[in-house]
């Protein structure tokens, strides 16, 4: 990390943006990875899909409620890394005006998400009850193997979403230099 770091201090403004970005979103991605693991762990998705959101596809898939509950802790770490760090230029707009287009973007990132962990779940939950991953899965009941595959594929996907749509709409009268 501290090599991006000292890599993203010798590029031009634009790269070193995106430099910036690759570790707050890395920071974000272990945000959402630990947030999801510890909810799965303390089957925080199994209880509200039984107490508050009796809907039979959310019973049989809790997996969705963590990602998505884990997904809101990351966005709200990487506004505050991108209003601190990544465009500190941007500190004299409105404030408001910036966490509502964040949000939106990052909402619109959420709807885009949930459908693509989902597909990513179907597959990867067959995939790793047919290796010899399953087998790890024995060891460590709580990782939730195909969960973790599943949210990769949502983070590859929505990297380049949050990036390009942030710089040209939320962060956009930051001025490229």
């Amino acid at each position: 990390m501290t090599g991006l770091v000292r890599l993203a201090r010798r590029q031009p403004v634009e790269r070193k943006r995106f430099i910036k970005f690759l570790i707050v979103g890395t920071m974000g991605f272990m945000v959402d990875f630990g947030t999801f693991n510890l909810l799965h762990a303390m089957n925080v998705g199994e209880q509200i899909a039984h107490r508050l959101l009796p809907i039979p596809y959310l019973l049989t898939h809790p997996e969705v409620i963590e990602q998505a509950t884990s997904f809101c802790a990351a966005v709200l770490n990487n506004f505050l890394w991108n209003y601190g760090w990544i465009y500190p230029e941007a500190r004299q707009s409105n404030q408001a005006k910036k966490l509502t287009k964040f949000f939106i973007v990052s909402v619109a990132g959420l709807l885009i998400g949930v459908p693509v962990f989902t597909l990513a779940l179907s597959v990867t939950r067959p995939l790793v009850a047919a290796t010899a991953l399953s087998g790890l899965q024995s060891l460590l009941p709580n990782l939730n193997l195909a969960g973790n595959l599943a949210l990769v594929c949502r983070v590859a996907v929505l990297l380049f979403w949050n990036f390009f749509v942030n710089r040209f709409w939320t962060y956009r009268d930051v001025k490229r230099r």
